[in-house]
């Protein structure tokens, strides 16, 4: 049975919907915005983006009932390390940015639209200043580039000294073909999380990292199962969640056996304010393994028209 709020009557005890304003504009959005449900194992946070269609969510739903429902595996560290993000903001900026995180490692995005390699190589290198030779810089490009160009920009940025370029080519053939080009190791994040099934996409020519975000993947299990299928490195990184959204992505990194790079998971910096008065913000550089209370969803109630648009494509997703 389906109630009006979009849930099974049962189990959940509370649906609630958050809106909040980003500081910089990041991914194309200057609102982030989802539902977090209590169940009787905690809170889950159900967010996809807008651009995922009903089959898609349904893999950001079951981990959402993984967190309310059934709860997390033991981990195996008390403390997962974290990358500051550095949206497409100027120079100046960014430097700022880096300085006030902690963080030893950056990631940056580039090649957003309207923006030259100019102003992503001013980006990257007010980033490596900020954090010295010592630091670790990660670059993102979101499937933007074609081959030609990848390997281009790839060099050009890499004079800072490149950890990995995330995703630099929309496809698995993109990929193989660059990744044959450019010296700089080449992570997958989109080849994999917006497959029908990732378990099966191949990924042995075409990078070096995998990319793992809990809902994308169907929860943290999921996503162990994913990172023991294709047995490569693993970093795990957020899909832009509320603290309770990022708890999970914690839990997935204190999960994983081996943990070798800083994860993507301190983007509630990125917010204007979070729905918890114990946000998910890193101390020197790592985030606690914890789950933070939701104690500020009034502060952050979504307006009505949100409110409903939210609940009507939860019952789609449920109902699909």
């Amino acid at each position: 049975m389906i109630s009006e709020a979009g849930v099974p009557d049962a189990r959940v005890r509370e649906v609630h919907v958050y809106e909040v304003p980003l500081r910089t504009r990041f991914r194309r959005i200057d609102v982030r915005d989802g539902v977090l449900v209590r169940g009787p194992a905690g809170w889950g946070e159900f967010s996809p983006f807008w651009d995922y269609d009903v089959t898609e969510s349904r893999r950001w739903w079951a981990a959402a009932e993984e967190a309310a429902f059934v709860g997390w595996p033991d981990p195996v560290r008390d403390r997962v390390p974290v990358n500051v993000t550095v949206p497409a903001v100027g120079a100046e900026q960014a430097h700022a940015i880096v300085t006030a995180s902690g963080c030893r490692t950056a990631k940056v995005k580039v090649a957003e639209p309207g923006q030259t390699p100019a102003d992503d190589l001013a980006r990257v290198e007010a980033v490596r200043d900020a954090l010295g030779p010592g630091g670790a810089i990660r670059v993102d490009a979101n499937a933007a580039w074609d081959v030609e160009t990848a390997a281009a920009r790839i060099a050009e940025l890499d004079r800072v000294g490149l950890e990995y370029v995330e995703q630099p080519c929309p496809t698995l053939e993109d990929l193989v073909a660059l990744r044959r080009r450019v010296d700089v190791r080449i992570a997958a994040d989109e080849v994999l999380r917006r497959a029908v099934d990732p378990l099966r996409v191949d990924l042995r020519e075409a990078c070096d990292v995998v990319v793992l975000k809990v809902q994308p993947l169907g929860g943290v299990r999921a996503a162990l199962r994913v990172a023991e299928a294709h047995g490569l490195p693993c970093v795990v990184s957020s899909a832009l969640e509320s603290s309770v959204g990022i708890a999970a992505g914690v839990a997935l990194a204190a999960a994983l056996p081996e943990l070798p790079f800083a994860c993507g998971l301190a983007t509630v910096a990125l917010f204007t304010a979070d729905v918890s008065s114990a946000p998910m913000l890193p101390v020197d550089g790592a985030l606690p393994v914890v789950r933070p209370e939701p104690d500020r969803l009034a502060a952050v109630a979504a307006d009505p028209g949100t409110d409903a648009r939210w609940r009507a494509r939860l019952t789609e997703v449920l109902a699909a």
